[in-house]
């Protein structure tokens, strides 16, 4: 059944009796539009009032229990199957309690009995025509709050993430909850945030419209470089945002965050993103990482954040030394290496190697590649100082990664 306006559209009735002069008196009985409903069939037989009924896309069948070839309660068990909105009337001239009772269970409105009297076929059209409003307004507030929901899905799946990162949520309700908002199911393949320090150090003089607008400028430019990749943002406070991505994005998309949002809003903002392996219940723990981590990033100099960057998007490069660094950043390679040493707590030859056996594990993960290509691809001249290397890093060696799906006790993985 279709709904209708109950304020400007008429109930549509079927009329079904095998007696020409019973349909005749009834339907010229009532002021049908005072009612707030129109005849717009009648029948004569219950399977040509079946066919009316569809045809007619109806509301109302006042339904004679005895017609031939289909009676009253065959005729409105087929119609609840086919048309299951559709309301009943039952006119009978027989007062058999059997009819009665099978009626109520069917959830007929009425039962009257022949002879009709106008009184009472009138008030017991006037209260179906009432519950008939009823339910139009109740299917309207559905409606419309289902469309409301639909126009605040994006904030609904930002106030949720904010939620889970929180660790607010169990698994169940994380569950139920992106299936409500119409996210993938599985856990994201890779958690983030962005920070913007100097909205906290100037918190007191920044207008707050100022904050607001670059953090949404932000956003805009985030949603940008991860493309039609599934994810979600969300704010934390006046100066994170936080990233949720269930497709994978390049491992270089800290730095290009960070150099886009430079150019383009002339404002500095530390971006870390890692994947994540594991449960959604351990999503959390993977976001406080990275937002520890971009809290980390402050404490860096200029230098080694460049430096860092540049080994991160040319590990694979075999040319890539300690020297040519340097070269590139204008300073010492003795300086350099001092530097890295102090605010990392790590070596060159060390921060290259974690680069390319990262990589190497996603390959090994996610490809079918020979070894042999994997290693040429993360920047190692010979298979074999690959799979040394990678042993040392990840405590098995790059066949037995893979066999066992990139798990194993001694492992230690790359930082």
């Amino acid at each position: 059944m279709t709904p209708v306006n109950a304020a400007d559209t008429l109930y549509r009735v079927l009329i079904a009796d095998d007696e020409p002069i019973i349909r005749e008196g009834i339907r010229e009985a009532m002021d049908w539009a005072a009612l707030g409903m129109q005849v717009v069939g009648e029948a004569e037989d219950g399977e040509e009032a079946l066919e009316r009924a569809v045809e007619l896309n109806v509301h109302v069948v006042l339904v004679d229990m005895n017609m031939p070839f289909l009676n009253g309660i065959g005729l409105i068990r087929a119609l609840q199957e086919q048309c299951p909105g559709v309301r009943y009337l039952i006119i009978s001239g027989h007062d058999e309690f059997a009819y009665a009772q099978e009626a109520v269970r069917l959830g007929v409105e009425d039962y009257i009995l022949k002879p009709v009297q106008a009184e009472q076929l009138k008030s017991a059209l006037e209260r179906l025509r009432q519950r008939l409003d009823e339910e139009h307004q109740r299917t309207a507030y559905v409606r419309q709050a289902a469309q409301q929901i639909e126009r605040n899905i994006p904030l609904l799946r930002q106030r949720f993430c904010q939620e889970w990162m929180e660790g607010e949520l169990g698994e169940k309700n994380v569950t139920e909850q992106l299936a409500f908002l119409h996210l993938p199911s599985g856990s994201p393949v890779q958690v983030g945030v962005v920070r913007w320090p100097a909205a906290e150090a100037r918190q007191t003089i920044l207008r707050e419209n100022d904050r607001q607008l670059f953090l949404f400028a932000a956003e805009n430019i985030i949603a940008e470089l991860l493309g039609d990749r599934p994810h979600v943002l969300f704010r934390e406070g006046g100066s994170l945002i936080g990233i949720c991505l269930w497709q994978e994005a390049p491992e270089e998309i800290s730095s290009l965050l960070e150099q886009q949002i430079s150019i383009c809003l002339n404002i500095s903002v530390h971006a870390h993103v890692e994947p994540h392996i594991g449960t959604l219940e351990a999503v959390p723990d993977t976001y406080r990482h990275c937002r520890e981590q971009v809290y980390e990033e402050v404490k860096l100099s200029p230098l080694v954040r460049r430096a860092r960057q540049l080994i991160q998007e040319q590990y694979a490069e075999r040319e890539l030394t300690l020297e040519s660094l340097a070269s590139r950043l204008q300073v010492s390679a003795v300086y350099l290496s001092r530097v890295l040493k102090k605010e990392l707590n790590d070596s060159f030859v060390t921060l290259v190697t974690q680069a390319r056996i990262r990589k190497a594990a996603q390959l090994l993960d996610s490809t079918a590649l020979p070894i042999h290509t994997i290693a040429e691809r993360v920047g190692y001249d010979t298979q074999h100082y690959f799979s040394t290397a990678f042993k040392k890093t990840m405590g098995i060696s790059p066949a037995q990664y893979r066999k066992h799906g990139g798990t194993d006790n001694s492992s230690t993985g790359p930082m």
